[in-house]
């Protein structure tokens, strides 16, 4: 009777254990993507809460959120597109959370990319659309600062995100290109291939925003995931992908 008490137990405590948990979702651009993803997985250790999670270009999200898309909350590469979200309405709040680094990126190790770029010795090079994600304008104005943007246009391979951008190279289209820091490090070093790390002087400092959207306002998981990321734990996974 005692062990029949004891499994009816633990089934009513399996039972409910749903009922007190909950979930947001949240907009995440391409570059945050990965951290995300090891952030969610933590806080639903630690608080049982869950966050649902979308990815794409800064400028794509964006465009769903103005749309009606029924995001609670908004991980920008940027800081214009929440900005314009609480102008709009759309948010109430935002917050800075990371500070990006761009890099130059190949899959061959071994390799000098300054010299390949400053001679154009490739086929292709790899660059998100400036016009859609803030990674790519600034790859844009890093080859404006290094003189080459007019004379790489023939050779330009346009990601729309920084995922697209990564598959591009990653399956050998193209030789190189223009990544996040944060897709090809983790846990303090590169993952694989060559890479520069582009002077931070080439172009504007990539601050990253995340707005809390009119959906989320009152969603407590919202609250709970933006206390989480003040923890020290938080901010270790952030920056073992290679934030300042």
């Amino acid at each position: 009777m005692l062990r029949l008490w004891r499994i009816s137990l633990i089934v009513l405590c399996f039972w409910f254990k749903p009922l007190y948990a909950a979930s947001a979702i949240v907009a995440v651009a391409n570059n945050f993507y990965g951290p995300m993803k090891a952030l969610n997985a933590d806080f639903s250790q630690q608080t049982e809460h869950a966050l649902q999670l979308s990815t794409g270009s800064t400028g794509q999200l964006y465009a769903q959120i103005v749309n009606g898309a029924p995001f609670d909350l908004f991980f920008a590469a940027d800081t214009l597109r929440p900005q314009t979200l609480i102008e709009k309405g759309l948010g109430s709040s935002s917050f800075t959370y990371a500070q990006g680094c761009l890099v130059l990126w190949s899959t061959s190790p071994g390799l000098d990319l300054v010299s390949l770029l400053t001679q154009q010795d490739f086929t292709h090079l790899a660059i998100a659309d400036p016009k859609l994600a803030p990674y790519g304008l600034a790859a844009q104005q890093s080859l404006s600062k290094m003189a080459l943007w007019q004379a790489v246009q023939a050779k330009l391979v346009l990601g729309n995100g920084l995922n697209p951008t990564y598959q591009f190279i990653a399956s050998g289209n193209a030789e190189l290109g223009f990544v996040a820091k944060s897709q090809v490090f983790k846990q303090g070093q590169y993952r694989e291939g060559s890479v520069w790390q582009v002077p931070i002087d080439y172009y504007q400092p990539i601050l990253q925003d995340a707005v809390i959207l009119r959906k989320g306002q009152n969603n407590p998981v919202i609250n709970a995931f933006i206390n989480y990321l003040k923890t020290e734990r938080a901010q270790a996974i952030i920056k073992s992908y290679g934030y300042q």
